[in-house]
């Protein structure tokens, strides 16, 4: 889908794209091997062609990076199958306050689509592991991630960098009409939780925590449960609704 993107043109909005969709150019190589485009002047267009070879360069050394800055936020979701196999889904767990009342992250989870790992305060839960843990990662895929987890993880661990294409499934839904939070996005697309964290929520992980504060093991145990199954869903549901996402585009008609 990113090199059917025109978008990081800049003055090229879906409008546009579609438009040049519909002229058969569909494709970043389409565009600069065209002698014209009828809608722009040649000037623009010569700078356009150095800017798609750019990124066609950037793109084949899998650069995520410069794409986090040259594509748009709201369309990180379109680079999610070039950066899928780099990709790592994340999920906090905080005591319940926010960073300035004395606010802290008691749970990182982290899944890539094979292997679920999280980091627990107290244990290996520190700016250094974290760091690490991501370092190996291209792009992050989080629900409700850029308004609370990445800003409450960068207010009380300023160290940490987070320089990749960010798919938030929340902001990305809301294009498809959706409205509601995470438990409920699963159920509309037919993901199940297990039994022994289903209907849990933000406030019981909360006071899973103060339980694992005071000792019982059997609270931290399902406190990073009900963490794993947030994380662990979340590439799933990247994956329907990057689908979704792509259709609506209507690209398909054209590639017909």
């Amino acid at each position: 889908m990113i090199k059917n993107t025109f978008s990081i043109l800049n003055g090229i909005g879906e409008k546009l794209e579609r438009r040049l969709w519909g002229d058969g150019i569909l494709k970043w190589e389409d565009f600069i091997y065209a002698h014209d485009i009828n809608f722009i002047s040649p000037n623009k267009k010569l700078f356009f062609d150095e800017t798609l070879s750019s990124a066609l360069s950037e793109l084949e050394n899998s650069n995520a990076s410069y794409f986090a800055e040259t594509v748009k936020r709201r369309e990180h979701w379109r680079l999610f199958e070039v950066f899928k196999r780099d990709a790592v889904c994340l999920d906090i767990e905080t005591n319940g306050f926010m960073p300035d009342k004395g606010g802290y992250v008691t749970v990182v989870g982290l899944y890539d689509g094979f292997d679920y790992r999280c980091l627990v305060k107290g244990n290996g839960l520190n700016p250094e592991n974290l760091k690490k843990e991501i370092s190996g990662y291209k792009y992050l895929i989080t629900f409700y991630g850029a308004a609370f987890d990445i800003p409450f993880l960068l207010r009380t661990m300023p160290e940490i960098k987070f320089d990749m294409p960010h798919f938030d499934i929340c902001f990305s839904v809301k294009r498809l009409g959706f409205k509601g939070g995470l438990k409920a996005l699963e159920s509309e697309i037919g993901i199940e939780r297990a039994e022994a964290v289903r209907g849990m929520n933000g406030y019981d992980a909360v006071k899973l925590w103060e339980h694992a504060k005071g000792g019982s093991t059997e609270a931290r145990d399902l406190l990073i449960f009900y963490n794993r199954e947030d994380t662990v869903n979340l590439f799933h549901m990247a994956e329907i609704i990057y689908q979704r996402l792509r259709a609506q585009t209507g690209i398909e008609k054209y590639l017909k």
